[in-house]
């Protein structure tokens, strides 16, 4: 026997694939979705964060972008490894000559992790976490959230 609470019909529950201002709930809205919302040019996009030169439109809703706080959070860790080939080709090399040893002095860059941006302003607050596998990546987040307090500062 399963319990079930009483049935509330104010309250519907979520069906997937229900539409809402931004589109489907709870799902990403792109630059052409915004676009065809007339909010303007796209300027940047942050993950599903889209910033026209007057608007911030995320998946939980609007605001001006005159009046938001942009905070950045680097969550990513890079290593420096020796790569698997470089250990078989030791492994493998070793037998023959001594100067496959070499081969553990071989080290890459591995960037692991994620960046957290947060938007929020008066009666709004929007978070999304992106995963990064490089520092490329990294940066390219930094600039992307700069440029978009620019775009705050210019409109405030």
């Amino acid at each position: 026997m399963t319990f079930q609470p009483p049935f509330d019909p104010s309250q519907q529950p979520y069906q997937p694939g229900q539409s809402g201002p931004q589109g489907a709930w709870g799902q990403p809205m792109d630059a052409a979705q915004a676009a065809a919302q007339g909010a303007g040019p796209v300027m940047v996009t942050i993950g599903d964060i889209v910033c026209t030169n007057t608007t911030v439109i995320t998946p939980s809703g609007q605001a001006p972008i005159g009046g938001v706080v942009w905070s950045y959070t680097d969550m990513s860790r890079t290593d420096r490894v020796i790569p698997t080939w470089a250990i078989v080709c030791a492994v493998v090399f070793f037998f023959f000559c001594l100067l496959g040893l070499l081969f553990l002095l071989a080290k890459e860059e591995r960037t692991e992790g994620s960046v957290q941006v947060v938007v929020q302003g008066p009666g709004f607050l929007h978070q999304v976490q992106l995963p990064v596998y490089s520092v490329i990546q990294v940066q390219d987040y930094a600039a992307r959230v700069n440029y978009a307090r620019s775009l705050t500062a210019a409109a405030s």
